[in-house]
Parts: structure tokens; C-alpha cells; sequence
């Protein structure tokens, strides 16, 4: 195998309001919770069980924390794509502490908001989202579009009316 990939895709709920936190020269580092749920019957019993999972994200992204910041609360339902960061820390006790998150940062990350307000919009950075691949972190993005969007193609801004071009043939 000549390379490797650390990609992780969540759709999930927002367990509570976003926590933004700013750098020391004023870029905003927003932090979310997102509950991920599968269901399945016992075969014994017949019962509906539930298991949900608990994700820690962090947004580094400029302009995906303005989308965060403005548009996201506690039950929002995201489509989140980032990588896995495992950092080590230490607690009061002075014992080396591990956590794993998925961090949304630079050109392929993307966050897209799912449930109904705003039709549906969302905001992404990526190779292909938004208006184009050439922006710096997402900043020209701003609210929900008001189109439905996809993970890829559901940016903020004209990208709907890009597409709105006559074809020359």
C-alpha cells in the first residue's frame, strides 16, 4: 500500500450548544459533542435496543466555526467529515491522559447542516465545495443556503448559480 487515510464521517445529533473558544491572537477553535445512535432488535426478546455513541469534534476551520458559532445548537442534526487526532494531556493528578477526536481543519473538512432549518443548508470546506476549491479555509462562507445541499456541493454563497451557466454546445 503506498499511502494511508485518516478520514472519519459522522451524521449525528449535537448533544448540547457548541463551546467556542478563541486563540490567543482572536481565531475561534469551536468544540462539539455528537451522539451517533444504531438500533436492532434482540433475538432473544424481541426488544428495540439502542446504542449510542458519544464523539468529541474540534473545528479549527475559520469559517466552519462561523457556521458553528452562528447556526448550530444542542440537537442540530450534522454531517461531519474531518480526521482523527489522539493528544496526550495531563490531569490534576499529574496522570498522562489520551484523547481522541475528530478535528475539522484546512480544505477536507466539511461540517453540512441536516435537519430542517434553513431548508436544509449547509456550510463545507473541500476540494470541490462551496464556490470553489480555491478559498482560504472556508471564510466566504456565511449562512445556510436556502437549496438542499450535499456533503460536497452544499456550500454557502452563489455555488447554486455557478451551475446556472448556458452550456456552449
Amino acid at each position: 500500500m503506498a499511502g494511508s487515510v485518516n478520514k472519519v464521517i459522522l451524521v449525528g445529533n449535537v448533544g448540547a450548544d457548541p463551546e467556542i473558544r478563541r486563540t490567543q491572537d482572536g481565531r475561534p477553535i469551536a468544540n462539539l459533542r455528537i451522539a451517533t445512535s444504531e438500533t436492532w432488535r434482540d433475538r432473544n426478546s424481541g426488544e428495540r435496543r439502542e446504542k449510542t455513541e458519544w464523539h468529541t469534534v474540534v473545528v479549527f476551520n475559520e469559517g466552519l466555526c462561523k457556521v458553528v458559532e452562528q447556526y448550530v445548537k444542542k440537537g442540530a442534526k450534522l454531517y461531519v467529515e474531518g480526521q482523527l487526532q489522539t493528544r496526550k494531556w495531563q490531569d490534576q493528578q499529574g496522570q498522562d491522559r489520551y484523547s481522541t477526536e475528530v478535528v475539522l481543519q484546512g480544505f477536507n473538512s466539511t461540517l453540512t447542516m441536516l435537519d430542517g432549518r434553513g431548508d436544509g443548508g449547509g456550510a463545507s470546506s473541500g476540494f470541490g465545495g462551496g464556490r470553489g476549491s480555491s478559498n482560504d479555509y472556508g471564510d466566504d462562507y456565511g449562512a445556510p443556503s436556502s437549496s438542499s445541499s450535499s456533503s460536497r456541493g452544499g456550500g454557502g454563497g452563489n455555488f447554486s448559480r455557478d451551475l446556472d451557466d448556458d452550456i456552449p454546445f
